[in-house]
C-alpha cells in the first residue's frame, strides 16, 4: 500500500525486481525490531545478507556494509525498509554479477525463512506398495515432511506428519542403496536414501530440529533463532551498560566526596562490581565451553564424515573394478553371441542348401520315373510288335502252303511231271521259312536286350550309391541310362538298317500283313 509513495523508481531499475522487493519486504518484517517505525539493525542485516550469499554459493563481504554505516551515522541505529531496498538495489550492500542468480537466491531464502522451511532437496524414497525407489523433492517444515515429483511443487505425492512419538534413525546399507535413514511415525515407517553421507547427516539433524520444534510447540525455526539472537544482544547490551554506569558513577562522584566517604563507597561498591564481573566471567566461560563442545562435536562429525567418505571411496573403487569385470564379461558374452549367430547363419545356409539339393534330387527322381514310365510304354509296344511278328510268321507259312497248290497242275496225266513240281515247291519254300526264322531270332534277341535294360531301370535310384552296375552292351547309345523316344527310334532304325545290310528283306506277304496291321 505504501510502495507507490515510498518506493523510488530507481529501486526496481537496479538489482531488485518488483517480486524481489516484495519478498525482501516480507523478510524485513520478519527480522525487524519490535518498535515503530520498523527498522532492521546491523546484526540482522548481516544475517540476511549472509543467507542470500550462501544461497548464491558466495561468501559475503561485510566491508561494504561497514563502509556504508561509517559514511551515514544515522543508519547505525537501523534502516527502514525503503532505505534497505534502495541501498541493496544499488549494490552498496551486496556485490552481485547476475540478477537472475540474485532472484533465485532471494526466492530460496524467502521460502526458507518466511514459509518456515527448514530444509529442502532431492531424496530417494522407497514405496510402500510396489517397494521400488523413486526420486522425490522433499520439503521439511516443523510439522510435516512433504514430497513432490520435482522442485516446481506442482504435483504433490504425499506428506509425512511429524507427530508426537516420531523419530529419525540411520539405517545400514541394503538392497544396493547407501546413506539410508528412516522416519518412524506412529502410523508408518518411511525409508529414504541421501546422495552422500553429508546430506544424510544434514537431513537427520534437520528432521531432529523439526521434531524438537514440534515438541516445544513452535512453528518457525527462524523466529526462534531471531528471539535467541535478540536475547543475546540484550544480555550483552545490559552488561555493557552496567559496566559503563559503574565506571561513570565512580568518576563523577569521586571529586565531590571526601577521602573517607570515597573509601566507604568504594568498599560498598566493590562487592557489586565483583559479583557482576564474576557473572560476566561465568557467562564468558560458559560460552567458551559451549563453543568448545560445539567445535568438538563438529570435529567428531567431520572425522566421521571423512571416515565415511573414505569408505565410500573404497566402495566406489570396488564397484568400479566389479563393473570393469562385468563389462569384460559382457564383451565376451557379446563376442560369443556373435559367433553363435554366425554359426547359426552358416547352419541355416547349409540347411537351405541341403533342402535345395533334396528338392533337386526329388525333381530328378520324378523325371527319371517319368522316363521309366515312357520306356515301359515303349517296351509294351515292342512286345506287342514282337507278338504281332510271331503271329505273322505262321500265317506266312500257311499262306505259302496255300499258294503252292495252284502252282502244281492237278493233272493226272503223268506222275513224272508231278514229282518235279513238288520238288520245285519244296525247294521254293525253305528261303521264306529261313527268313521268318531269322526275323524271329532277331526279335527274340532284341526282346532279351530290352528286358535286361528294363530290369536295370527297375532298380531304385540312389544319390551317389556305390553299388556295382551291370555293364551295358556297346550296342546301347547311353550305357546305364534310359533312352529317350528319339534315341529309341534311332536305335530301332539302326537295327533295321543293319538287317537290310545283312540281306534280310521281308516277303511280300509280310509287308502286306504289316501294312494291314
Amino acid at each position: 500500500m505504501t510502495s507507490k509513495k515510498n518506493c523510488k523508481p530507481i529501486i526496481q531499475q537496479g538489482l531488485c525486481s518488483a517480486k524481489d522487493c516484495f519478498k525482501l519486504f516480507c523478510l524485513f518484517n520478519l527480522l525487524s525490531e519490535d518498535r515503530y517505525p520498523l527498522v532492521i539493525i546491523q546484526p540482522e542485516i548481516e544475517y540476511l545478507l549472509t543467507k542470500i550469499s550462501n544461497a548464491m554459493s558466495l561468501e559475503w563481504d561485510g566491508s561494504a556494509l561497514e563502509e556504508l554505516l561509517s559514511q551515514n551515522a544515522a543508519l547505525q541505529d537501523g534502516m527502514s525498509v525503503w532505505e534497505f531496498l534502495e541501498h541493496l538495489s544499488a549494490g552498496q550492500l551486496l556485490h552481485v554479477e547476475s540478477k537472475e542468480t540474485f532472484s533465485l537466491a532471494v526466492d530460496d531464502v524467502f521460502m526458507e525463512m518466511y514459509h518456515g522451511i527448514i530444509k529442502k532437496g532431492y531424496l530417494l524414497k522407497k514405496g510402500h506398495v510396489r517397494r521400488n525407489w523413486q526420486e522425490r523433492w522433499f520439503v521439511l517444515k516443523p510439522s510435516s515432511l512433504m514430497y513432490y515429483v520435482n522442485e516446481d511443487l506442482k504435483e504433490k505425492k504425499g506428506e509425512v506428519l511429524l507427530e508426537e512419538g516420531s523419530v529419525v534413525e540411520n539405517l545400514s546399507d541394503k538392497e544396493g542403496r547407501r546413506c539410508l535413514f528412516c522416519v518412524n511415525t506412529p502410523v508408518r515407517t518411511y525409508e529414504m536414501s541421501a546422495s552422500d553421507m553429508k546430506q544424510r547427516v544434514d537431513w537427520v539433524q534437520a528432521i531432529q530440529t523439526a521434531l524438537r520444534l514440534r515438541a516445544e510447540g513452535k512453528s518457525s525455526l527462524h523466529q526462534e533463532l531471531k528471539l535467541s539472537r535478540r536475547k543475546q544482544r540484550e544480555i550483552l547490551q545490559r552488561s555493557q551498560n552496567n559496566q559503563s554506569s559503574h565506571s561513570e558513577t565512580i568518576t563523577v562522584e569521586a571529586p565531590q566526596h571526601s577521602a573517607p566517604e570515597q573509601q566507604g563507597e568504594t568498599k560498598s561498591s566493590e562487592p557489586h562490581i565483583e559479583s557482576t564481573t564474576q557473572k560476566q566471567r561465568e557467562v564468558e566461560a560458559k560460552r567458551i565451553e559451549e563453543e568448545k563442545q560445539e567445535r568438538e562435536k563438529q570435529q567428531a562429525i567431520q572425522r566421521d564424515l571423512e571416515r565415511q567418505l573414505e569408505e565410500a571411496k573404497e566402495a566406489k573403487e570396488k564397484m568400479t573394478a566389479t563393473l570393469t569385470e562385468m563389462a569384460k564379461e559382457v564383451q565376451q558374452q557379446k563376442k560369443m553371441i556373435h559367433e553363435l549367430q554366425l554359426t547359426q547363419v552358416k547352419l541355416e545356409e547349409a540347411l537351405n542348401a541341403q533342402i535345395h539339393a533334396r528338392l533337386e534330387e526329388d525333381g530328378i527322381r520324378q523325371e527319371l520315373e517319368r522316363q521309366l514310365e515312357e520306356e515301359q510304354k515303349k517296351l509294351v509296344e515292342v512286345l506287342l510288335y514282337q507278338s504281332q511278328l510271331e503271329a505273322s510268321a505262321p500265317r506266312s507259312q500257311e499262306d505259302s502252303s496255300t499258294t503252292t497248290p495252284p502252282i502244281n497242275q492237278p493233272t493226272e496225266e503223268s506222275t513224272e511231271k508231278e514229282i518235279p513240281v513238288h520238288e520245285s515247291t519244296s525247294t521254293a519254300t525253305p528261303p521264306d521259312i529261313q527268313r521268318s526264322e531269322k526275323s524271329s531270332q532277331h526279335n527274340t534277341e532284341m526282346l532279351k536286350n530290352w528286358t535286361i535294360q528294363h530290369n536295370h531301370l527297375m532298380k531304385p535310384i540312389r544319390p551317389g550309391d556305390k553299388v556295382e552296375h551291370v555293364p551295358v552292351k556297346s550296342t546301347c547309345l547311353r550305357q546305364g541310362q534310359a533312352l529317350t523316344s528319339t534315341e529309341f527310334i534311332a536305335k530301332v532304325q539302326t537295327g533295321i538298317t543293319q538287317e537290310k545290310g545283312n540281306g534280310y528283306s521281308p516277303s511280300p506277304t509280310e509287308e502286306e500283313e504289316e501294312q494291314d496291321s
